[in-house]
């Protein structure tokens, strides 16, 4: 018998020199249940139980009396607004909200240039994949950008999840990936030019990959969780690509059927992934070329992110200083900081992030 069916049940111990005054805490402020006690004429021992959580409270046990955290729909409404309760056998208890509000960490603005061939900001993460770190400043913990990639291929040990975000990115710069999305259908593959919108909370998986896999993920705030969910199977039944997660639509776009149209600046073209309307504004994403011009105007922006990365050819980027970039290169630039993009290749694309839109 594997040890998954074999184990009925788990309990917290927790000691308890006062057991009589620590149960009725439990019980009648908390909300657990007394489920058992012994011995009877001199009771030294107690189950309890609740909010998915056993508690075995033992008088005379050693041991410190640990930190109980408490996820509530309403924290406010458990202990007339205490933030933290200390139980009578010093057990402290932590009263959070259980769906807290997204913290965004304040922006830290800054010109970064990270080159393809530094090996400087890579890194060995999860599952093997290969990372290399496109903003190692995180811009103050408000960005990450990571280029991702898988050198084997094949199954991919992933599970159902979803993270809790503001804007997430994932663009296939080589190589194909096989996904699946909670309520957008059966799974479908990623290739080199597409891209998802990840909208907040959307069950995802992750199902194969080809060999030498790459994509490209920006994603807000920098540090967020990521969770499991257990109990949904992908694909769902229903197909639902206009639903909501968060106020924002997922976005599958395919660079095979894409059009191109004017950009911001006369003399080049953009593929719109469609994230701008998605995002309600909150983020655009295109793919840029030239289309009869080499060179951009002196421009400057006043949003959180301007991201730019060289999915191939050449240009030159003229800042403070001149820079030129190639495919892999990638250049995030500062708000208010005059900025253009000349001696622009004609085989020049640019993969282009902006928050806002």
């Amino acid at each position: 018998m594997s040890t998954s069916t074999n184990i009925r049940a788990a309990e917290v111990v927790l000691p308890c020199p006062a057991l009589e005054p620590t149960i009725a805490f439990f019980v009648d402020v908390l909300g657990f249940r007394l489920d058992a006690i012994a011995p009877a004429d001199a009771p030294r021992t107690a189950l309890l139980s609740g909010h998915g959580l056993r508690l075995r409270l033992l008088h005379g046990a050693a041991g410190a009396p640990g930190v109980l955290r408490l996820c509530c729909d309403d924290p406010a409404r458990v202990a007339d607004g205490a933030a933290e309760l200390v139980a009578p056998n010093g057990t402290r208890i932590e009263l959070v909200a259980a769906e807290p509000p997204l913290e965004l960490p304040p922006l830290v603005s800054a010109l970064v240039l990270t080159r393809a061939g530094d090996d400087a900001h890579r890194g060995v993460g999860r599952a093997g994949m290969r990372y290399r770190d496109l903003i190692p400043g995180r811009l103050g913990g408000r960005f990450i950008g990571s280029q991702i990639g898988i050198v084997a291929g094949g199954p991919v040990p992933d599970y159902v999840h979803y993270h809790i975000v503001r804007f997430q990115l994932i663009y296939c710069l080589r190589g194909w990936v096989r996904v699946v999305y909670e309520d957008q259908g059966p799974p479908f593959e990623l290739h080199a030019g597409d891209c998802v919108l990840q909208p907040p909370h959307i069950r995802h998986r992750v199902l194969e990959s080809s060999p030498g896999l790459e994509v490209l993920e920006v994603s807000c705030p920098a540090e967020h969780e990521t969770f499991a969910d257990h109990a949904l199977a992908l694909p769902t039944a229903e197909l639902r690509p206009e639903r909501e997660f968060g106020g924002q639509r997922f976005v599958r776009h395919q660079a095979a059927s894409a059009r191109w149209d004017a950009w911001r600046f006369p003399g080049f073209v953009a593929r719109d992934t469609g994230i701008a309307a998605a995002t309600a504004g909150l983020a655009d994403v295109r793919v840029v070329r030239p289309h009869g011009a080499d060179a951009t105007p002196d421009a400057r922006h006043d949003g959180e992110l301007l991201l730019w990365f060289v999915l191939a050819g050449t240009a030159t980027w003229s800042g403070p200083i001149a820079e030129s970039l190639a495919a892999g290169d990638c250049v995030v630039v500062p708000p208010a900081l005059p900025h253009a993009l000349t001696a622009c290749s004609p085989d020049l694309e640019l993969l282009e992030v902006r928050l806002p839109a």
